[in-house]
This record gives C-alpha cells, sequence and structure tokens, in this order.
C-alpha cells in the first residue's frame, strides 16, 4: 500500500473515533491482515536509514523497518468499523520487537497484522497489534505493540520503576522537522508530529517525535545482534526541536531529556 492510501485511512479513523467507547472487555477483529509477496523499496528504505541514524547500503534491514512495512496493514486494522477504540488520541506505549535472522533487504515476504487482544489499563483500555513477518514461511520478524485509548477507570496510578540513569553515549540535537522527515519514509503522518500548530491541537505544545523514530534511533546506536528481542517503552513524548541525552549499558538503553526526564527506555536481548 503506498503512502497516499494512508490518508483516507486516517480520515476514516478520525470520522469513527467520536461514536467508539472503548472498554476492556469490547469485541474486537480476529481476522489477520495479510500482504504476500512482499518487496522492500530499495530507494525508501535507503531514506528511512538516513532519517533514523542506520548505516546505509547494507543488504540487511534494519531491525525496525518491518514496522514500517505493517505500518499500512495496522492503520487498515485501527481504523476499521469493529476495531473498538478510537483512532484518534491513540497512544503507543510500548513495542516489543523479535527478529530471529537477520533479514535480506531483497528478500520476498508475506506479512500479517491482527489484533492480539484487549486488556484493562489504569489509564484506559490497551490495544495488542502484532506484526509478523515469514520468509518461505518461517516467522523471521515478529512485534507486539501496545496502544492505548485513554479513558476514565478506577484504578490506582502505578508505580514506576526509577533506576539510575544510564551512562550517557551521545547527545543529540533534534531538528523542528524530524516528524516531518520520519512521516515521509515511514507514512505515519499523524499531525501531531507534523507541526507545532497541529500538534497543540491536540494538547501539546509543539510537535513531537514520533515513538518509533526514538526506538530506530537508539537502536542504530547500539548495535543490535542478527537475532535478538528487543523490548521498549515510552514514557513522555519528545518535543521538537530539542536535545536529548542517548544512554546505554548492561542490554539496556534509554533516551532522556531535561531534567532526567525519561522518555524511552528499552532493553536488547539476543536470542539464542
Amino acid at each position: 500500500m503506498a503512502d497516499r492510501n494512508l490518508l483516507p485511512l486516517l480520515i476514516r479513523g478520525a470520522l469513527r473515533s467520536p461514536f467508539k467507547r472503548p472498554r476492556p472487555d469490547a469485541d474486537f477483529p480476529r481476522d489477520p491482515l495479510v500482504v504476500p509477496g512482499l518487496r522492500v523499496d530499495l530507494a525508501r528504505l535507503a531514506a528511512y536509514e538516513r532519517v533514523c541514524g542506520f548505516a546505509t547500503g547494507e543488504d540487511a534491514l534494519p531491525v525496525t523497518y518491518p514496522h514500517v512495512l505493517g505500518f499500512p496493514s495496522a492503520m487498515r486494522l485501527m481504523s476499521g468499523r469493529d476495531f473498538p477504540l478510537p483512532l484518534l488520541g491513540l497512544v503507543h506505549t510500548s513495542v516489543e520487537i523479535t527478529r530471529h535472522r537477520l533479514l535480506p533487504a531483497t528478500g520476498t515476504y508475506e506479512l500479517t497484522v491482527y489484533a492480539a487482544g484487549l486488556a484493562p489499563h489504569r489509564r484506559g483500555t490497551e490495544a495488542t497489534v502484532v506484526t509478523e513477518l515469514r520468509e518461505h514461511g518461517e516467522v523471521v520478524w515478529e512485534s507486539r505493540s501496545t496502544y492505548l485509548a485513554r479513558h476514565r477507570t478506577r484504578a490506582a496510578a502505578a508505580a514506576r520503576e526509577v533506576r539510575e540513569p544510564l551512562p550517557a553515549v551521545a547527545e543529540w540535537q533534534l531538528g523542528g522537522d524530524i516528524g516531518r522527515r520520519y512521516a515521509a519514509v515511514s507514512g505515519d503522518r499523524n499531525p501531531i508530529h507534523l507541526h507545532p500548530l497541529t500538534a497543540r491541537l491536540f494538547g501539546f505544545p509543539r510537535a513531537i517525535a514520533h515513538g518509533m523514530w526514538t526506538v530506530a534511533r537508539c537502536l542504530a546506536a547500539y548495535g543490535v545482534p542478527p537475532a535478538a528481542r528487543i523490548r521498549a517503552e515510552f514514557r513522555a513524548p519528545v518535543l521538537l526541536p530539542g536535545t536529548v541525552v542517548y544512554g546505554a549499558g548492561d542490554g539496556l538503553f534509554e533516551l532522556r531529556g531535561g531534567s532526567d526526564r525519561v522518555h524511552v527506555v528499552g532493553r536488547v536481548c539476543p536470542v539464542v
């Protein structure tokens, strides 16, 4: 699905959002969306690598790139009439990625996206969306993303783990155009990422970076083993433009801002 086809999905999801009442026990679509014979656009891949800081010209796909390949199908799923959470206001709260081996950029794949279920969250209802990439019938990459629809609940606020900052590895100055640049290569044109004016409509003082861009940028700097499992949580938005500190050590990585505000925390584990 080309980028030009994603805007109607965003509009469709936005128009349906006011009529949805999220709750953990709601029904959700069970049928997977399958895209066979998927090939990677190498020019678009190179642009993605440049925006996210991965080395260009290598045959293997960056560990986060299959998320971009699956994004159109995820949008189709979450903008559908039978998906119970409103697309507008959905917050990407975490992602878990398992790469079983390096994936050739010139390979042919089958992509599957489906909803794995709903769960209560202290701030609303959370949906899990699974993306799988197969080569010759074998699952070679998979992810589980959680998306939160915020609404009133009776759950008490949960205490988050507090830990010492990881050793600082780099400081990054982020330009105000990062959201637009990532949108161009990912197809994710959510208005909160594109411009201060459109971000203010949703309560943000400035545009914010895509969560998946922040994870990709961290993993490009980390250096992920060929077979690995990655878990990342999005704690706080990264305002653009801005300055962030990338830290890493002992299988962990993080992105922090001013006053040690934590934006992203993650872990990388080799898979044997």
